[in-house]
């Protein structure tokens, strides 16, 4: 049923009970005014009654006919359009419009009541007389017109207009409705045809002055943008996992393969010399370490290609390098890595992100940053450079060569000695880009070992629309150059 439907249905079963509510008011209102006029005009006569009413009662106790005669003439004539009633201790007077003297009449009313008799209604008021000699009570009457001409005229209007108010007003409701509904038919058939899986087509709404009708326009188009984002961001997860799983079996491939292989040596030889044995074990806790981390980069690549930008905030990088610097000491106690990072430094970022930055660019420099004799002296210094907040590792090693600067960052791309997963460096480049910053390779100072920079935005902005750093690794057509000439 169309809402304007409605709204005509309920006002026209609305309307008429108010009337009949209103009706019903109306004839009480009138009904008290009608006897509000009757009981001044009753007090009035009553007052203007008494003497005549106390004369005759002195006469009447008096035994004198002839003046009693005399004095309810006067009585009579005085009341003129009201019935008078005089009870007194040696009978009753009466004459005028009353009820009959078989009615009952209250035995004390200080005030006008109505007495009936049969249909007809009367209004009576009584007032006591008192003679030295005797006492009795003055009855006067008067028809009650509060039960006939006036009440029956408008209880008949009010049924009328309750008969007419129905129909008409719920007509009147249904057009109203029908009008102010217009805006919202035409949205609706401006969105009827919409299929956000099929086409990317949205509505258009002009503003039309009603409010509700403006609010959910606005409403739709928020959903269907919902709709849309949802839409895309489902898709690059489905893009993701499915990068995921193909480069996870590509790369694992190869160790896997290993593994199988000196598992079969541990099986068909278990007379295996100590030093062959320890040696193909050796080669097991490699293939695993490396399975493992491997398992974990693409699982962090995947985590940064679908992260939401509500996951940024306020971040204190001073204290996240901090932390970073203290987990490296703590899994090389041997090496020597000191911090400059000033306090309270802050970024606008996604922590877990972050983090992970740091702790690549210091495992990197743990691995490849060792000097000619073994050692690791690394250098952490986070900074503010004018609009951006520099973060800088640079450790004593032999350094990147020029001609590799351009490939360290690229997936899978491993030194001739590294046990890692090739993607350290990749999560460092994803990290950079997806705070909207960049990272560099250099040499160190006094061209000794290598030094890298990222440079943030110090106010922070929003991450990228397209993160598809997984599923370029998946070996898609797409240039893996993409990413890196943002830096």
């Amino acid at each position: 049923m169309k809402l304007s439907t409605r709204i005509g249905l309920a006002v026209g079963c609305t309307v008429p009970l108010l009337v009949l509510a209103f009706g019903w008011l109306l004839l009480h209102l009138v009904a008290r005014d009608l006897h509000s006029a009757e009981d001044q005009h009753l007090r009035q006569r009553a007052a203007a009654l008494l003497p005549d009413a106390r004369a005759l009662l002195r006469a009447s106790t008096a035994d004198r006919p002839k003046a009693a005669d005399t004095r309810e003439r006067r009585l009579y004539s005085a009341a003129l359009d009201v019935g008078i009633r005089v009870i007194g201790p040696d009978g009753t007077f009466s004459g005028g419009p009353q009820p009959a003297a078989s009615v009952p009449l209250p035995a004390n009313a200080t005030g006008p009541v109505t007495v009936r008799a049969g249909g007809t209604g009367w209004r009576a008021l009584s007032r006591p007389v008192r003679t030295a000699d005797a006492s009795g009570t003055l009855w006067v009457f008067s028809p009650d017109s509060a039960d006939h001409g006036q009440l029956r005229l408008v209880g008949r209007r009010v049924l009328v207009n309750t008969l007419l108010a129905a129909p008409v007003s719920g007509l009147m409701a249904w057009a109203m409705a029908a009008g102010a509904t217009k805006p919202l038919r035409r949205l609706t058939r401006r969105t009827a045809g919409l299929d956000p899986r099929t086409s990317s087509a949205r509505p258009y709404h002009r503003p039309t002055g009603v409010t509700e009708v403006d609010d959910l326009a606005a409403t739709v188009s928020t959903v269907l943008a919902r709709y849309d984002e949802q839409a895309r961001r489902t898709a690059e997860a489905l893009d993701t996992a499915r990068s995921f799983s193909a480069a996870a079996a590509h790369e694992l491939r190869t160790p896997l393969m290993s593994l199988g292989t000196n598992l079969d040596i541990l099986t068909a030889h278990p007379d295996l010399p100590d030093r062959d044995r320890t040696e193909v074990l050796g080669d097991l806790r490699r293939e695993h370490t490396r399975l493992l981390g491997l398992l974990v980069m693409l699982r962090e690549l995947g985590r940064g290609d679908l992260v939401e930008a509500e996951a940024f905030r306020t971040v204190d990088l001073a204290e996240i390098s901090d932390a970073a610097v203290a987990e490296a000491r703590r899994r090389a106690p041997g090496a020597r890595i000191t911090l400059d990072a000033a306090p309270g430094l802050t970024v606008h970022g996604w922590e877990p992100g972050l983090r992970l930055l740091l702790d690549n660019l210091l495992a990197n420099a743990l691995v490849h940053g060792r000097d000619a004799r073994g050692r690791a002296v690394v250098s952490v210094t986070v900074r503010h450079r004018g609009e951006w907040t520099a973060v800088t590792v640079d450790d004593g090693g032999p350094g990147v060569p020029a001609e590799a600067r351009q490939h360290v960052f690229d997936r899978f791309r491993r030194g001739p000695d590294s046990e890692g997963s090739g993607l350290g460096l990749t999560l460092v480049a994803q990290q950079a880009a997806l705070h909207r910053g960049t990272v560099t390779v250099a040499d160190g100072p006094q061209g000794i070992g290598a030094r890298f920079e990222v440079l943030l935005p110090s106010g922070g902005a929003a991450p990228p629309e397209r993160r598809d750093w997984l599923i370029e690794t998946a070996g898609t057509n797409r240039s893996q150059s993409s990413h890196k000439d943002a830096f």
